[in-house]
């Protein structure tokens, strides 16, 4: 047998490498599961200099540390009783006197937004079988498909006076496992549904919305606030009045993408804003090829996301200006805070990092 020439194994060892690097390129870009748009962040500069960064949650208080799994949203009901859905399929809850129940299993850990209705029971957005109905009589899917779709990132909800509910989908085509390639793509694939509760039909009010998250009814619930994480953005949706139907722009350019937003008792709005990308990675978001590698690969998708990181609540005026900031900038007590509601003079706030509901004092804030 004869043998190759040191040039003959270097022209081969050539083709080989170079076969190889063919076959991961096409792998990469053929079959990467995100096709993705460039993605502008928002600039902190200016807000900064209004509201300085601070370490103000890291003062909270920790409501049933150990017995909560990633509390993503918290709800109270008229009795002061605190709700909030679990990684581990339940709905758990704490009473007044501050001891907490196991209350519902729903099982799974794709529990994400719940609201109270006016008849006292629970309303749960699960990603996987679409908005459920929670009482003391047990669990009712109240709707599951739109437009023939089966509804598969149920996200937010909240529910008016005269029983319409509004919910949010975070997306059409990614799941919760993978929600960051959602971000990654920037591609607008979230919508905003009502379900009525009359005709028991359930409606898209707005499509193509940019990972649509949160959802609030205004005071005097003459408009509706919808969150788009990573347009960076709450848009206004109008229920009432001359612009009924209309879409404005309600806040934009957040210094982070808003998760959930919950009304406070003077009408101002608390909104929970999650980092979307990791510090010094941020280049990342402007190149799709490097997105479309990124992407094939789940570790390489971590190290990229950046809502681990830190925590940042927002308080924003009816009128759509920023009049209060608390962060955990150093994520030393509160990470990737995804909602944060007001009773009492004080601040409950969930997140999918967390064992626990932080309490956060807002009178010697």
């Amino acid at each position: 047998m004869a043998l190759l020439t040191s040039k003959q194994a270097v022209q081969a060892f050539s083709s080989f490498l170079l076969a190889c690097l063919l076959a991961f390129t096409v792998q990469v870009f053929l079959f990467s599961p995100i096709s993705p748009d460039s993605l502008k962040l928002p600039s902190t500069t200016s807000l900064a200099s209004i509201f300085p960064p601070n370490n103000k949650l890291q003062e909270v208080s920790k409501l049933g540390e150990g017995f909560l799994e990633r509390p993503e949203d918290v709800a109270v009901d008229k009795e002061g009783i605190i709700y909030t859905a679990t990684r581990d399929g339940w709905i758990k809850r704490m009473h007044k006197n501050g001891s907490w129940e196991n209350w519902k299993m729903l099982g799974g850990h794709t529990l994400l937004g719940i609201t109270t209705t006016k008849e006292g029971d629970l309303l749960v957005c699960d990603t996987e079988k679409g908005l459920l109905k929670v009482g003391e009589n047990g669990v009712l899917v109240v709707t599951s498909h739109v437009n023939g779709s089966k509804i598969r990132f149920a996200d937010d909800v909240i529910e008016a006076s005269d029983g319409s509910v509004y919910f949010s989908v975070a997306s059409t085509k990614f799941g919760l496992h993978n929600w960051y390639l959602d971000v990654l793509e920037a591609k607008p694939h979230g919508q905003l549904l009502k379900y009525d509760p009359s005709s028991k039909e359930t409606s898209v009010i707005l499509d193509d919305l940019g990972f649509a998250n949160g959802v609030a009814l205004s005071k005097d619930q003459d408009y509706l606030v919808v969150c788009e994480s990573w347009k960076f953005r709450c848009l206004k949706y109008w229920l009432k009045g001359e612009n009924k139907g209309k879409t404005d722009i309600f806040i934009e350019n957040l210094p982070g993408g808003p998760d959930n937003i919950n009304l406070a008792p003077d009408g101002s709005f608390w909104i929970a804003l999650i980092q979307a990308s990791n510090e010094g990675l941020e280049f990342v978001h402007k190149f799709k090829a490097l997105k479309k590698f990124i992407a094939t690969f789940p570790k390489l998708v971590e190290l990229v996301n950046g809502a681990e990181g830190k925590a940042t609540v927002v308080n924003v005026a009816a009128d759509g200006k920023i009049r209060k900031k608390f962060d955990d900038l150093e994520g030393k007590v509160m990470r990737f805070v995804t909602t944060a509601i007001e009773f009492e003079d004080h601040l409950y706030l969930g997140s999918l990092s967390s064992n626990f509901i932080g309490k956060f004092p807002l009178k010697t804030a």
